[in-house]
C-alpha cells in the first residue's frame, strides 16, 4: 500500500533527503505539478513538474508560500478564496494564472486537500494542471460565441427595419422567428406567433372564393425551391382585416445542406404599387411644376420625330427663360418663387395641345415641344400666346406679380434635326430675344396690390 512518504520522501522523512540520489520519488514521475506545504501554505516539497510550471528550484521554494508564484492580478482573489476554504476545512479548487520566474503567464487549476498522514502538524498536497491550452481553446469559444450573437443580433436589427414582413416556420410547418413588420401585418406578436402553426399565424386566402391558399412555407420545404404566392391573394389578419400581399418563400438549410424549414417575405400590395407608380412618376416628371423632366423631354422629342418624319411634317422647340427671376426671389423669397414656377407650368400647358410637350428644362428655364406643325408661323403664335398668358398678373405674397418671358424658337427641318441642334438654335434665339428687349428689374414685375401698371 502506497503511503505519503512514498510520493513526497522530503516532505515525509528530512533524513530520506540522504536517499534520494539513490532513488526517483515517484511524484517526481507525474507529469502533474505537485507541491506540499504546511498548515500556513509554505513549500515542504515540490516535484520536478511543478519546478518546470514556475521556473524555480526545490531549494528555492522550499520555505515559500504558495501563492508567490500567482500572477498579481489574480492574487488576490486567489488567496480569498484559499483562506475561506482553511476556515472551513474544505478542499481549495483554483483557477488562476501562474507567473513564472521567466515572466511568462500560464493558465493552471489548483487542487488542495488537507493531508495528514504522519504529517508533523497538518498540511496541505496541491496539485497544479497546466490549463493554458484549455483556456486558449475556452477564449476562442467565447469570441466565437460573442461573434455569433453579434451576427444574430445584427440579423435581427435589419430584420427589423427592412419594409418588407419576414416570418419563419421550422421543419414541421411552427412558426420560428418574425420581425415587427410580420407582427403589424398579422396582427400576432412575436411571443404569441412562435411554435403556432403556420396556417394560425398567416392566413392567406383566395381574393374572389375566400378559400384558404395551399400552404407556401411546405411547398418551399418539398420542392427545395423559392415559391411565389399566387396572384389576387389576402391576408386575413388577427382582427379579421384582409389585406393584398405579394410574397415568396424559400427553404432554409443548415450547415449541411439539409432543408430545416422555410421563410417566407411579404408585404402590403397596395403600398408597392403606390410606391412603383410615384418612382415612375418622378423618373419622367418635375417633382415642383408637375412638368415632364429633361429625360422625359427627349424621349418624347424621339417619338414626335419619328412621326413628323413619316408624315412629312414640320416641329418646332420653344426655349422660355423667365426674366430676372432671381430678382423676383430676393424681393418675394424662394417659397413665392417656387409658387410662381408651378403656376407658370400651368399657363404654359393651357396654351399647347394635349399632345404637345411642356418641360421644365432647368431653374426658371422651360422647353415646350410642338409637334407636327403645319408651318413656322404657328410656332410663334403659340409663343406670342404664352407670352400674354404670362404678362396677366398674379396675387403672389400680397403682392401683383407680372411675368415677362423671353422665348426663342427653332423649327425642324429647318434649324436642325436632332434635339441638340434645336436646342441649341432655339437658346441662340432666345438670347436674341433678351439682348432685344428691356431687361425688366424686379420694381417692374412686381408691385402692391391695385398697382398693375408695367412701365415700358
Amino acid at each position: 500500500m502506497l503511503r505519503y512518504r512514498d510520493y513526497f520522501p522530503l516532505a515525509a522523512d528530512t533524513q530520506a533527503n540522504a536517499g534520494l540520489g539513490r532513488s526517483i520519488p515517484l511524484s517526481d514521475a507525474l507529469p502533474l505539478g505537485i507541491l506540499v506545504t504546511d498548515q500556513d501554505g509554505k513549500c515542504l516539497y515540490s516535484n520536478i513538474a511543478y519546478q518546470k510550471l514556475c521556473g524555480w528550484t526545490g531549494d528555492e521554494l522550499i520555505g515559500s508560500h504558495w501563492s508567490a508564484v500567482i500572477h498579481p492580478q489574480d492574487h488576490e482573489r486567489t488567496v480569498r478564496h484559499w483562506d475561506a476554504a482553511v476556515l472551513g476545512h474544505k478542499s481549495f479548487v483554483c483557477e488562476a494564472r501562474l507567473k513564472s520566474a521567466s515572466g511568462k503567464v500560464i493558465w493552471t487549476r489548483r487542487n488542495a486537500a488537507l493531508l495528514t498522514d504522519d504529517m508533523p502538524g497538518e498540511g496541505y498536497v496541491h496539485t497544479i494542471e497546466d490549463i493554458s491550452t484549455y483556456k486558449a481553446h475556452e477564449k476562442a469559444r467565447r469570441k466565437a460565441e460573442e461573434q455569433l450573437f453579434e451576427e444574430k443580433e445584427r440579423a435581427r436589427v435589419t430584420l427589423d427595419s427592412i419594409g418588407d414582413a419576414v416570418l419563419c416556420t421550422d421543419i414541421d410547418g411552427q412558426v420560428s422567428y418574425m420581425n415587427v413588420v410580420a407582427e403589424t401585418l398579422t396582427g400576432f406578436s412575436r411571443l404569441e406567433a412562435i411554435g403556432r402553426p403556420l396556417s394560425e399565424v398567416f392566413h392567406v386566402v383566395d381574393a374572389t372564393s375566400h378559400e384558404p391558399t395551399t400552404d407556401l412555407a411546405r411547398r418551399a420545404i418539398q420542392t427545395d425551391s423559392i415559391v411565389a404566392l399566387e396572384a389576387n391573394a389576402l391576408l386575413v389578419a388577427r382582427d379579421g382585416t384582409e389585406l393584398a400581399i405579394e410574397d415568396s418563400a424559400a427553404p432554409i438549410h443548415n450547415r449541411f445542406g439539409v432543408v430545416v424549414g422555410a421563410v417566407i417575405v411579404f408585404h402590403d400590395a397596395r403600398f408597392s404599387r403606390e410606391t412603383t407608380d410615384r418612382m415612375e412618376h418622378l423618373a419622367q416628371h418635375d417633382e415642383l411644376t408637375g412638368l415632364h423632366n429633361r429625360n422625359a423631354f427627349y424621349e418624347r422629342f424621339d417619338q414626335s420625330l419619328a412621326l413628323a418624319r413619316r408624315h412629312g411634317k414640320q416641329m418646332a422647340l420653344l426655349f422660355i427663360d423667365l426674366d430676372n427671376f432671381k430678382s423676383i426671389n430676393d424681393v418675394l423669397g424662394h417659397n413665392s418663387g417656387d409658387i410662381i414656377l408651378s403656376v407658370l407650368a400651368g399657363k404654359l400647358k393651357s396654351c399647347v395641345r394635349a399632345a404637345d410637350t411642356v418641360c421644365r428644362y432647368g431653374g426658371d428655364e422651360f422647353v415646350v415641344l410642338l409637334g407636327e406643325i403645319a408651318q413656322p408661323d404657328h410656332a410663334h403664335a403659340v409663343a406670342d400666346k404664352i407670352r400674354e398668358a404670362a404678362a396677366l398678373p398674379m396675387i403672389i405674397g400680397g403682392h401683383e406679380v407680372m411675368l415677362q418671358l423671353s422665348i426663342g424658337v427653332s423649327v425642324y427641318p429647318e434649324n436642325g434635326e436632332t434635339a441638340d441642334e434645336l436646342l441649341k438654335k432655339a437658346d441662340m434665339a432666345m438670347y436674341r430675344v433678351k439682348i432685344l428687349n428691356r431687361r425688366p428689374v424686379a420694381e417692374d414685375l412686381v408691385s402692391a396690390p391695385g398697382s398693375l401698371q408695367r412701365q415700358t
